[in-house]
Parts: C-alpha cells; sequence; structure tokens
C-alpha cells in the first residue's frame, strides 16, 4: 500500500482517537507482517498501533488475537492489552485504494528491551531474577490459555504446517531438509494434543516481544501476531534456543551445557511457580527444540516469499544441518 513507508492515514487516527498524539513508525524487518506506530503525548508513549497490511489473513484471524491478549490481560497476565477503538471494537478494517487493512491498539508495555541495555539486567539485581520472571511470565499466560474458551479461533499448528504446503514453500534444491522435516511432522503427530499440554500459545516468545522494567523486573509481553494452538512446549524450547546466547562465547562445550542447564533450570522454576509442566513433557525438550528449528526455516522462506527474494542458505544452514543429520541442536 502506498502508505507503507509515508505517512498514516487519517482514520486509524480518528477512530482510535489519536489525533493528538505523536506517531512514530518503528522501522520494520526484513519480511515483516505489519506497520508499528508508537502514541506519544507529553513526550511518553502511550500506546501502540499495528496495521496489518498483506492480506493473507481474514478479520477473524485478528479477532481471534486481540480477543485472546484482551481475555489474558484481565485475567492478569502481564501482557500488553488491546485498547478498543471508540467504536468499542477490538480490531477495525479500513480500505486504502481498493484494498483492505486491519489496525489494532496495544497499551505500551512498561519498560525496555533487555537489548536496548546492551543485554544488561537492572543494576543491583542478579541475572536469576530476570530468567525466573522470564519463565514466570510465560507461565501465567499458559495457565490462562488453558481456560480460555475462544469466539474466534487462531489456527492449528497442523493448520499450517502441512507437507504439500511445505513441499511448494520449500524449493525441491532442498529435498533432504523436505524429508527431515517430514520426518519430524510424523513424530509430532504423535504427541498428546489434550488440554494441559496443547492450547493457544504466543509462539514467538522471547525477549524482542517484551519489556522489562528495569526499576522492578516486572515483565510485560506484546505481540501475540504468531499465536497459534500448538504444544506448550513449543514456547519453552523457543525460550531455550533464545538463551542460548548468554552462553554462546564460552569456548568449552560442557560449560556451555552446563551453563544452559542452569538457564533452563531457573525458567522452568519461574513457569512452574504459575503452571505446571511435567518432567515427562520437559524430556521431549529436544523433539521440541526442532520444532522451533522448523518454524524458523519456515519463516525465512516465507520471509523471502514476501519480498520475492532468493534464500541466502547460510541462513538457515545451522538449523538444517540439524534436522537432516539428527544432530541436537544443543
Amino acid at each position: 500500500m502506498n502508505f507503507k513507508n509515508g505517512p498514516l492515514p487519517p482514520s486509524p487516527r480518528t477512530i482510535y482517537g489519536l489525533d493528538e498524539y505523536e506517531l512514530s513508525q518503528i522501522p520494520g524487518h526484513e519480511g515483516g507482517r505489519n506497520l508499528i506506530y508508537i502514541c506519544t503525548k507529553d513526550s511518553i508513549p502511550k500506546c501502540v498501533l499495528r496495521l496489518s497490511i498483506l492480506g493473507d489473513r481474514k478479520k477473524e484471524d485478528y479477532l481471534a488475537e486481540a480477543e485472546f491478549v484482551h481475555y489474558l490481560a484481565k485475567s492478569g497476565a502481564p501482557v500488553a492489552d488491546v485498547i478498543p477503538s471508540s467504536n468499542g471494537n477490538l480490531v477495525e478494517s479500513f480500505s486504502e485504494n481498493g484494498k483492505e487493512y486491519f489496525a489494532i491498539l496495544f497499551s505500551y508495555a512498561k519498560g525496555m528491551l533487555i537489548s536496548d541495555n546492551g543485554y544488561r539486567y537492572r543494576e543491583g539485581a542478579p541475572l536469576d531474577e530476570y530468567l525466573y520472571n522470564t519463565g514466570k511470565a510465560l507461565g501465567a499466560i499458559h495457565k490462562f490459555s488453558k481456560t480460555y474458551k475462544p469466539e474466534h479461533k487462531r489456527q492449528e499448528f497442523f493448520d499450517k504446517y502441512t507437507p504439500d504446503y511445505l513441499d511448494e514453500l520449500i524449493p525441491d534444491s532442498y529435498d533432504e531438509l523436505k524429508k527431515a522435516i517430514r520426518e519430524r511432522l510424523e513424530k509430532f503427530r504423535s504427541l498428546p494434543m489434550n488440554e494441559s499440554v496443547y492450547g493457544l500459545v504466543h509462539f514467538d516468545f522471547s525477549d524482542g516481544n517484551y519489556h522489562i522494567d528495569m526499576k522492578t523486573g516486572d515483565i510485560t509481553v506484546f505481540d501475540f501476531d504468531n499465536c497459534m494452538y500448538c504444544w506448550y512446549m513449543f514456547d519453552l524450547a523457543n525460550l531455550w534456543i533464545h538463551g542460548t546466547g548468554w552462553f554462546q562465547n564460552e569456548p568449552d562445550h560442557e560449560k556451555r551445557l552446563a551453563g544452559m542447564k542452569g538457564y533452563f533450570d531457573t525458567v522452568v522454576s519461574g513457569y512452574r511457580s504459575e503452571t505446571d509442566v511435567s518432567d515427562e513433557e520437559l524430556s521431549h525438550l529436544p523433539l521440541f527444540i526442532d520444532m522451533v528449528l522448523i518454524e524458523n526455516i519456515v519463516d525465512e522462506f516465507e520471509c523471502c516469499a514476501r519480498e520475492g527474494e532468493d534464500l541466502d542458505p547460510e541462513n538457515i544452514e545451522d538449523a538444517a544441518e540439524c534436522l537432516i543429520n539428527h544432530t541436537p541442536y544443543c
């Protein structure tokens, strides 16, 4: 649409009462799905306006996301709530040049990204506090997800991750990778899918999608744009992978593994302070790490398809090698 790198059209401003706010667009990442505007008043960020412009989802998909986030916030989970429009709607749709796009307004998450603080945690507090609070925040989201009864429903994992879709998305030159992914999909299908282990998850839970209050250590989670029905262990496995950054510069592999064990034990302790995860579920961590690797690979191919570019093989090299050779990521 013609406002992708230009001014915001007036309709969203009016319907969300943002005329007196200063709106600044966040630079999008490659293959990004949305346009994001920070809405500031009196030099203080108050809310975040998200415009979804790809046209590959229906309004019901965005309603399902917004309703889930609103439910989590009202239940007490540490998430950035949805702010209804002046019409009382959680999602609004607009037209620009004959194309429909969707808007959702979120409250601004208090605090900051840890990356914006140079990956330094708050002064005077141990890193274990941060790791524990990260697991606790995720545990609270999953706790309330287990009792959530949706009015509109997001897609299931197997609605998207089908052999036909992956065959179409991934070129035949990656035949070994496609075979390895099909093997994992069969393993995933053998996993239990009851309400205690499977439900609506964030599906992109990482330090880029929550803010930390550097005075209190409180975490506020946002960006549920990818949420879908999947195993709760997926979010934990994603946290495991993102935690490797804390130890990647340690040259001794045994010390790296020991560091990861301590990291993940602390995360799980925080998680279990809110909801349960059995030792049996945790024993499947390597398989769920493979699931995250597949999601990352699929995302790379999808981003390239949206941008009309060829994939750089180096972007998936490590993940593909692990899947093809059955090498545990750790």
